[in-house]
């Protein structure tokens, strides 16, 4: 794995630090590029006889001169008389990262390969929100000794910038021309980075290798959990058959316990060990010393592998006191998504069918989950979109309005939890708790709650204790929202009638066809049936040629699209549809995409270089990034199309794209970018798609709810009273 963009102060997974406090990171502007050749947050600019080397105008990155692995920036000029240059290097905005330790000291390293003219260095301001600067600085202030050839930390104090500065209102540093020189200057900077103040000793015990497991193209490394706060990095070293020392080759973040080391298709067998970076740069002794090597696998191997590295993702990375997924990582350490815990709680269950964990582990984090759900904040039954993982209480984190129910999170949770209660149904005291706490929370949503009064005859996604239906936004197809329907209809309780799906989710009234049109900005679809061909493809039903794939994800993990038909078509036929054209879209690539093709394709929802988006195979809606959850968790709809997409993922750009939690969530090769973080939504998906590909496992359990049963019946009935 690479290097995260940012690092937290206080480990995320403390299993006995339990508090209700966020943890603060600590602000990172760089640490290493994703990607080679370029780093995607820096911005080169330069005028007259000044010049700064560039790729496309962004900062090159250096593989072979750097402080820590893999990467640093290079910086090379000329500050010519009459002329100028700029260089900026922006803060990386991840979401939810937004609580950070309070900063005294810009701190970078600097790295001299050959003579340099002191006076020509640069000039440093920091870029503030709001298009603001910082007083700027001299960088030749901070550099008492030029040394060629060996890193140099230098620390400034944020009070040399100007007075009362917030780490929060950081932005970016800008390093600008000096003094002119004839000369060209070069240097390397690696960790730019806002430190505070040493506060205590570095005193971590030596680290412990747990496990080198090998794969085709890399190995996994596990150890033992990080227990010192004031570790900055875990170490990676690795030495081949042929080599007289151990090389420096890569560091991961405190809070995950493992490292994924892509070696390609070297089949030499490589010794590893790792030790602890502090905040203040010092280390601990090495660790125990483990080998392994790359093996040969088949195509089943293969889907283990990443079945089981997605997974870790809700297991190793779950929020520890209530043992439910985070919107992301790196993100929010307290926060949990519960639509994306519900798609975890189904990653778990094949964990155990696959052989990841063991049914007694599983069992005790469910127990673990079920318990703090049964405590945690509820609004007529229905869960909030996020909770804080320590204390149940909801999360409005999307502002104030949204600080109650959210109806679709809700139907994603549940949709899990029913998965687990009929996993969990072996006669002991742990899983009849589990089932028996499920069917409780499950009588108690109000689905018919949400019914408001002035639109009957649909589902409406919100409610606040305070505000009501301020955000009043009904649920209307096509999109992920088909299994809020299923889930109401099938409620025991509380349950709405069958003929809601005609009138609300499937509706073909003027308020229906108007909400289509406008968010698919098309007349395509807006009946909810379709029926137009693309790419060779006829679409019996969706807006526009589709959407986003996780259309066709969320709603059916569970709810098996075999068994859906309704008046119009059987949804797995039309998914596989619109899988189908979404990989045509990406060969016959209008647009010119760098990479996309019949084995680089998957377009939906993810981050992305410009932020999030929901992208779709029309020319509006693409914009350039492939994300590996569209085409791997359509692995039942495309099976052929989805393991090529897997094979080039992973062969001819895990180096880049793959992780100990999976793949990162996006890449887009035209602006050579790869996300920084892994997102709870879309690490689970290939997990239980894959599995439903392989054996319908999470489509069995499912189905064989008495409750969805009799769900499915009502449906069917009504939509034969729809067909005469």
């Amino acid at each position: 794995m690479n290097k995260t963009v940012l690092y937290i102060g206080v480990l995320l997974l403390f299993a006995n630090l339990i508090s209700a406090q966020e943890i603060p990171y600590i602000k990172v502007l760089f640490d290493n590029s994703p990607m080679p050749n370029s780093y995607f947050y820096s911005k080169v600019s330069f005028e007259g006889n000044s010049w700064v080397k560039n790729e496309s105008n962004k900062l090159p990155v250096s593989s072979k001169i750097f402080f820590t692995p893999k990467n640093a920036l290079l910086l090379e000029y000329n500050s010519a008389e009459k002329g100028n240059w700029k260089v900026s290097i922006a803060y990386h905005n991840i979401r939810g990262l937004n609580y950070f330790q309070k900063a005294e000291n810009l701190s970078f390293w600097i790295f001299f390969p050959s003579t340099v003219d002191v006076k020509s260095l640069p000039n440093l301001r920091l870029k503030l929100n709001r298009n603001d600067f910082s007083n700027s600085v001299q960088l030749q202030e901070f550099i008492s000794e030029v040394r060629q050839n060996n890193w140099i930390q230098v620390s400034i104090p944020l009070s040399r910038f100007g007075n009362n500065l917030q780490t929060e209102t950081i932005s970016g540093l800008e390093l600008s021309q000096s003094s002119p020189s004839e000369l060209n200057q070069v240097f390397y900077l690696d960790q730019i980075e806002f430190l505070p103040n040493p506060s205590s000793v570095f005193g971590s015990k030596t680290p412990k290798l747990i496990s080198a497991k090998s794969y085709q193209k890399h190995i996994d490394l596990r150890w033992e959990k990080v227990t010192d706060s004031l570790t900055h990095y875990v170490r990676i070293f690795r030495k081949g058959s042929q080599d007289s020392e151990f090389k420096y080759i890569g560091v991961q973040d405190p809070w995950i316990s493992g490292y994924t080391d892509f070696v390609g298709d070297s089949k030499d067998n490589f010794t590893y060990r790792i030790s602890f970076l502090s905040r203040d740069y010092s280390t601990t002794s090495f660790s125990n010393e483990l080998e392994s090597k790359t093996k040969e696998m088949t195509d089943e191997q293969l889907l283990d592998m990443v079945q089981e590295s997605h997974f870790r993702y809700y297991w190793d990375g779950a929020e520890p006191h209530s043992g439910l997924a985070l919107e992301n990582i790196p993100g929010r350490t307290t926060m949990i998504a519960t639509g994306a815990s519900g798609f975890g709680i189904m990653a778990i269950v094949v964990g155990v069918k696959r052989g990841f964990i063991t049914r007694d582990e599983a069992s005790q984090r469910l127990l673990k989950i079920v318990r703090y759900l049964s405590t945690a904040d509820r609004f007529h039954g229905a869960f909030p979109h996020f909770l804080d993982g320590q204390t149940g209480k909801v999360v409005p984190f999307f502002g104030q309005r949204d600080n109650g129910a959210d109806l679709v999170e809700t139907s994603f949770l549940m949709q899990g939890l029913l998965v687990a209660k009929e996993f969990f149904d072996e006669e002991n005291s742990e899983e009849i708790e589990i089932s028996s706490t499920i069917e409780k929370l499950w009588q108690e949503i109000e689905w018919d709650w949400f019914r408001q009064e002035s639109s009957p005859g649909f589902l409406t996604w919100h409610w606040s204790p305070d505000q009501y239906w301020t955000i009043d936004h009904q649920l209307i197809g096509w999109n992920e929202t088909m299994i809020t329907y299923f889930l109401a209809i099938a409620s025991p309780t509380h349950s709405v009638p069958a003929s809601m799906y005609y009138s609300g989710w499937a509706s073909q009234s003027e308020k229906a066809q108007q909400y289509r049109k406008n968010w698919g900005k098309t007349e395509d679809g807006s009946m909810y049936t379709n029926g137009n061909t693309y790419y060779g493809i006829t679409l019996p039903v969706g807006v526009s040629n589709g959407g986003p794939l996780f259309f066709i994800h969320y709603s059916y993990f569970a709810l098996d699209p075999h068994k859906l038909t309704d008046a119009y078509v059987n949804y797995f036929n039309n998914n596989q549809r619109i899988a189908q054209i979404n990989q045509n879209y990406c060969i016959d690539n209008p647009e010119n995409h760098l990479g996309y093709g019949e084995d680089f394709w998957g377009l939906t929802a993810s981050d992305g270089p410009y932020g999030y988006s929901a992208d779709e195979p029309n020319v509006v809606n693409d914009k350039g990034k492939i994300t590996p959850t569209g085409a791997l968790a359509s692995f039942p709809y495309t099976p052929e199309a989805s393991m090529k997409a897997l094979k080039n993922y992973y062969q001819n750009y895990g180096n880049y794209w793959y992780g100990f939690y999976g793949f990162y969530d996006a890449m887009s090769l035209e602006d050579n970018w790869r996300s920084s973080l892994y997102m709870g939504l879309n690490q689970a998906p290939i997990v239980i798609m894959i599995e439903n590909y392989r054996s319908g496992f999470v489509w069995d359990l499912f189905m064989k709810n008495e409750d969805v049963k009799r769900g499915l019946e009502l449906l069917n009935k009504e939509t034969e009273r729809k067909k005469l």
